[in-house]
């Protein structure tokens, strides 16, 4: 029966892959050890705090100043398409130009399908969907 309960617990923390995506480590295994302790006792909570963890990891939220920049920069002349939906965690398409953010090189951006987000320059991968 326990076996089953992280299995459920697992599943949960993983499904939810998204609503931990822009936070941090600690936040992610907490949130996945909260999960999986009232699905799976002890042990879910064992399996969810390190999925959870491993979740969290993958990206961190890019800070202010980023999310301010980017939210300020002027829109290319020419839109940009793409038919891919743009989702966090994912990369965007080779043929998105993304713009590294000046003071930051950690950070890059792009407006595509009329949202701007902010990416992971080497990874292309989406950090945050600016609103």
């Amino acid at each position: 029966m326990n076996i089953k309960a992280v299995g459920i617990a697992a599943v949960i923390v993983m499904a939810s892959t998204s609503a931990f995506a822009q936070s941090s480590t600690v936040t992610g295994a907490a949130g996945g050890a909260a999960t999986g302790a009232i699905v799976g006792g002890p042990v879910g909570a064992a399996v969810g705090g390190i999925v959870g963890g491993v979740a969290g990891s993958i990206i961190d939220p890019p800070p202010q100043k980023v999310i301010t920049y980017v939210q300020q920069a002027p829109a290319p002349t020419e839109r940009v398409v793409v038919k891919e939906k743009v989702v966090v965690g994912q990369p965007l398409p080779s043929t998105v130009v993304v713009t590294p953010i000046p003071d930051d090189p950690k950070y890059a951006y792009a407006i595509v399908n009329e949202q701007r987000v902010i990416v992971e320059p080497s990874s292309r991968k989406v950090i945050q969907v600016v609103q």
